[in-house]
Order: structure tokens, then C-alpha cells, then sequence
């Protein structure tokens, strides 16, 4: 009887799904993320023989691994199919260590999405395990465990024994800190505004903001200040000096990357970083949908990338022309620019299959997913279609020796906003820049009638505090670590170390987590320094890119070597 192949996923949902698009010509198991590690009880790394590693089967998958080993005894080939990322290609290089299966029959599978089309095409152009990435992987795993152990004996003798520290933890506990120490130190100044209701030969009535007094930028400074304009204005003229018309274009935010999407997601859903991770992996890998099975509704989610596939492109084309009209089709594919690191390799975050649109998918969903999908769906969407338009005014009006300012905006054509608007952070809610604000027909040199002044007191306001979604765009600002690990890193610091507490979406450091700020600071400056993190980050995606190389180490059965790049092994 002819062996099987051996197709190896990383959870046991993928194996449903991608076993029957694999028609039983294969055997399909999941390895459950990492079979080995690092062991728990002592460094696993030895410094002075040039950082040699040393792995351990993972206690807790000591039964999958028996398994899998089964399976390989009775295959001759096996296809590693993990996640197509850093995390998956060390996960594949482990099982080709442990599995007893000849190193030239190991191929490396991979595949942005699990539909039938993308899978079959995968099984096609079969390659190996990049080592470059499993070089990447390894130097981050070395480096966090070596910081790791470097700093937490410090929280032990210090504060308490049990607490833990990290490379990329620490630093993200020490924004937080840093905000809160920011916020408390803040002394607001007061300032003032003026604003002029008034009201043209045709409607509506509008509102003109004070500008310039006596040729000069206006500066309210105080109340006394602000009531000598208004006395001033006793009796003047308010006379439209000139008006302005133009046309303002908005283009569509780009299709989701990991970190956007989980900063929209807690804008609009109010998700948790790892909350969206975990409902996005239940859509990636695969959900019943009524005699179809198991279905991938979206591409990988762990993703840096803003390439799209052209025949994805086209689909969302021929729905939006469909759908919506052939006016909202730019002439041309849109192209997005990703970050300099990116691996585009992969794809942006976007529906599997565009014609699945969520009205019509529902009833397959839970509550969550179907929100999430939502979000996918329409951003993707939104990001092949063309930009809005609005048409703009602005006025000046002269009074005495000061100018007012009116501005509005009204919408010429939807363009993309036909399906998504992309959110924003709720401390520039109020500013919002596409808000519609109506201004009459105005005609240079018309007498305006005053209905009223209107003073404001304001004070400037400290530095808000985070939430998730703006930690992660500051940590991604920043390069401190990677998207595909703020949500762990989130988790941890909330949730396990409690050295950060979360009230609605607004995050606090605690008192344990300002302590441990405080000590690790002064003993650790270069690990703690927000420019030498991001620039480890930086280092290991050249190792990825070969540009670097990662220390060396030895494996069982292989010979030594100055990296891990020896297909032997």
C-alpha cells in the first residue's frame, strides 16, 4: 500500500478544512503550535559557547509529538504547513528535527489564505524551510529569554519574587508610565476663543471664528482679553472680504495589516488586541458554512504587508461595478506602499472571496465574527474604490480691526465612503475634517447680519492616555516590536503581570508596574531605551533578509556551523 503524505498544520480547525480540499490523498495533522522550546527551569542558552541553544519537547505536547511521529513512520514525505510567518517556519524546523523523516523528502507549504484554489496551488510549488526566517525567530526567542532572565531576578530581590520582565514588555509598560508621569506633571493654560453667529441673504445661518486682531493672529490668552474684542465689536460691520472655493479629495485608507486591524477593531467593536486576534484566526482558518464545511472566510492575519492579489483586486471591481456603480472603479489597480520591513510575501488582511459579503454569510457567523468580518470586508472594499470629494468654501469677514473665518465642506461624491469610513481616535473625534458644515452663498463686499458673540473659555488638555488601539499605533511608530506579538504583549502586562489595569478602553499604569518601571530603569538604561529596542527589531528583520547572520549552535546529528542556514539539518 502506497504512503500517504504527511501535511502538518498548526490547529487541529485547519485540518478539517484543508483535509477536504485535499481530496484523502493526505494525512493531515496539527502540531499545536510549538512542539519544543527553551526549557522552563534553567537559561537554555550558553553565552560563551556562542549563544548554543539548547530545545526540550514542550512537556504539554509530548502526546501530539508521539502522534505525529506515528503518522511521519508511515509517510516518506512530509509537507510542513505552519503559518506563513516567522513563528510557523520555527515551528516547521523543529518537527523536521524531531520527525523521522528524510530531510530531502521535508517541504515547506504556504498559503496567504485556506481556500480550495489557494491550497491546491500551494501543493504545486512546494519549496523548504527558509532559514533565514527560523534565524530570525531564534535570535528574537534567544534574546527574550536572555533579557528576560537578566531582569526578572532584579524584580525578585527588589519587589517580589514572581514578577517578570521582557524585551519588548518592559518597554511598552514604560510608555504607559512615562504618559501617566506626563499627565500628572501637566499644568493646563487657559486660552479663549470667539465665535460669530451670523446670518447672509440666503440661509443657513453659519458660525465665523475670530482669526486675526489689528493684523495680528488672534491670542485670547483671558477672559478680559476676550471681552475687550467683544466691546469692541459694539456696532461694527460684518462684511465678506473674500470667499474661496475649491474641491477637496479623500483617498481611502489602505486595505488591514495586523496592527490596523486591531486598532480599528477597538476603536469601532471595542475589541482587545488578543480578542481580535483570536476571533480573526477563527475566520482565517475555516467556519461551517451550511453544505460547504469548513470555509476560510479571510487571508492570514498576521500580516506587515499591503500587497494585493491582482484576481482579489478584480473581484472587488466586478462587485463594485455590480453592485454600486462603475463610477466608484478607479481607471487603474490601486497600489498601496508597505513599511520598509515588511515581508511582502504576504498579503494585506481582505476577504478570501469578495462575493461573501457579510449580509449574505450571517447566519454562519457568531455576533463577533460577523463584526469583525464586517470590518475586514468593507475596509478591503473601500480601498479599491475612488476617493471621496467634497466640495469646500471659505470666507473672510472683516469687523473693525478683526477677521472672522468661516469654513465648511459639503459632500460632491461618496467614493469610497459608500461602504467604510475608517475611524479615528476619540481625542481627535472633534476635529473631524469631513464632518458636512454648511456655509451660505456668499458675495464679496455683502453686509452680514450679526446674531450673536459667542466667548468660549478653553484649557489646554495633557497628553491623552492610551488605549489599545493608540498604544499599538505608537508602539508601530516607535518599531518596537512586531504586530503579530502586541497582542500577547497586551495580555501580558494587563492580564498576567497586572502591571497595567484597564478601565472601558483607557489604560493605567498600576502601582506595581510604576515600581517596576522605576527599578529597572536605573540598572537596565539600554534595555529600557525605547531607540535600542526598536533597533533589535530592525537587526533581526536583516537577519531574516540574510543581511545579518544569527549566532550559531549545534543540533543533535549536526555538524557545527556558524549559522542554522545547513539544509543538512
Amino acid at each position: 500500500m502506497a504512503k500517504r503524505p504527511l501535511v502538518v498544520v498548526e490547529s487541529p480547525t485547519k485540518v478539517k478544512t484543508i483535509a477536504k480540499y485535499l481530496d484523502g490523498k493526505y494525512v493531515v495533522k496539527a502540531s499545536m503550535g510549538h512542539v519544543r522550546d527553551l526549557p522552563k527551569s534553567q537559561l537554555g542558552v550558553d553565552p560563551k559557547k556562542n549563544f548554543k541553544t539548547k530545545y526540550v519537547v514542550t512537556p504539554s505536547k509530548k502526546k501530539v509529538l508521539d502522534d505525529l511521529v506515528k503518522a511521519a513512520e508511515k509517510a516518506d514525505t512530509l509537507y510542513v504547513a505552519t503559518d506563513p510567518d516567522r513563528e510557523g517556519e520555527a515551528i516547521g524546523w523543529h518537527l523536521a528535527q524531531e520527525l523521522p523523516i528524510q530531510k530531502k523528502n521535508i517541504y515547506r507549504i504556504t498559503f496567504n489564505e485556506i481556500t480550495e484554489r489557494a491550497v491546491k496551488a500551494a501543493f504545486t510549488k512546494p519549496g523548504r524551510i527558509d532559514l533565514k526566517k527560523v534565524d530570525a525567530q531564534q535570535a528574537r526567542r534567544v534574546l527574550d529569554r536572555l533579557v528576560g532572565y537578566s531582569l526578572s531576578p532584579l524584580l525578585w530581590d527588589k519587589i517580589q519574587r514572581g514578577l517578570s520582565a521582557g524585551r519588548v514588555q518592559s518597554v511598552t509598560v514604560r510608555l504607559i508610565v512615562d504618559r501617566e508621569r506626563e499627565i500628572q506633571a501637566f499644568v493646563p493654560v487657559e486660552y479663549w476663543t470667539l465665535h460669530a453667529r451670523l446670518k447672509a441673504k440666503l440661509p443657513p445661518e453659519f458660525i465665523a471664528t475670530l482669526r486675526e486682531v489689528a493684523g495680528e493672529k488672534a491670542a485670547l490668552v483671558t477672559g478680559e482679553a476676550t471681552q475687550a474684542v467683544v466691546d469692541s465689536l459694539s456696532g461694527a460691520r460684518f462684511v465678506v472680504r473674500s470667499v474661496t472655493r475649491g474641491e477637496r479629495k479623500r483617498n481611502p485608507a489602505p486595505p488591514f495589516i495586523t496592527s490596523s486591524m486591531q486598532q480599528d477593531a477597538g476603536r469601532k467593536l471595542g475589541f482587545s488586541a488578543k480578542k481580535t486576534m483570536t476571533v480573526a484566526q477563527q475566520l482565517y482558518e475555516g467556519i461551517e458554512v451550511g453544505g460547504e464545511g469548513p470555509v476560510g472566510f479571510i487571508t492570514y492575519m498576521r500580516t506587515d504587508s499591503l500587497r494585493v492579489a491582482a484576481e482579489a483586486q478584480q473581484e472587488a471591481r466586478q462587485w463594485a461595478t455590480e453592485r454600486i456603480g462603475a463610477e466608484y472603479v478607479p481607471e487603474a489597480l490601486p497600489v498601496y506602499k508597505s513599511r520598509g520591513s515588511a515581508q511582502e510575501a504576504h498579503e494585506a488582511i481582505r476577504p478570501s472571496d469578495v462575493s461573501r459579503d457579510p449580509r449574505s454569510v450571517a447566519s454562519f457567523l457568531t455576533k463577533d465574527q460577523l463584526a469583525l468580518y464586517r470590518l475586514i470586508w468593507e475596509r478591503f472594499m473601500a480601498s479599491q474604490l475612488m476617493p471621496a470629494v467634497y466640495d469646500t468654501v471659505a470666507a473672510d469677514i472683516t469687523a473693525g480691526n478683526t477677521v472672522f473665518r468661516a469654513q465648511g465642506q459639503t459632500m460632491k461624491f461618496k467614493g469610497f465612503t459608500a461602504v467604510y469610513v475608517e475611524s479615528r481616535e476619540e481625542e481627535d473625534a472633534g476635529a473631524d475634517e469631513d464632518a458636512e458644515s454648511a456655509v451660505p452663498v456668499l458675495e464679496e463686499g455683502e453686509v452680514l447680519t450679526l446674531l450673536g458673540l459667542d466667548p468660549k473659555q478653553h484649557f489646554t488638555q495633557p497628553p491623552p492616555r492610551f488605549t489599545e488601539a493608540s498604544l499599538i499605533k505608537a508602539l508601530e511608530e516607535l518599531g518596537i516590536g512586531r504586530p503579530s506579538t502586541y497582542a500577547s504583549i497586551l495580555s501580558t502586562i494587563i492580564n498576567d503581570r497586572g502591571y497595567v489595569h484597564r478601565e472601558r478602553r483607557t489604560l493605567f499604569p498600576t502601582e506595581l508596574g510604576m515600581l517596576v518601571t522605576d527599578r529597572l530603569v536605573p540598572f537596565f538604561p539600554e534595555i529600557m531605551d525605547l531607540d535600542f529596542t526598536a533597533g533589535l527589531e530592525a537587526s533581526l528583520d536583516q537577519v531574516e533578509e540574510g543581511a545579518a547572520v544569527s549566532a550559531g549552535r549545534t543540533e543533535p546529528g549536526c555538524r557545527r556551523r556558524e549559522s542554522i542556514r545547513d539544509s543538512t539539518c
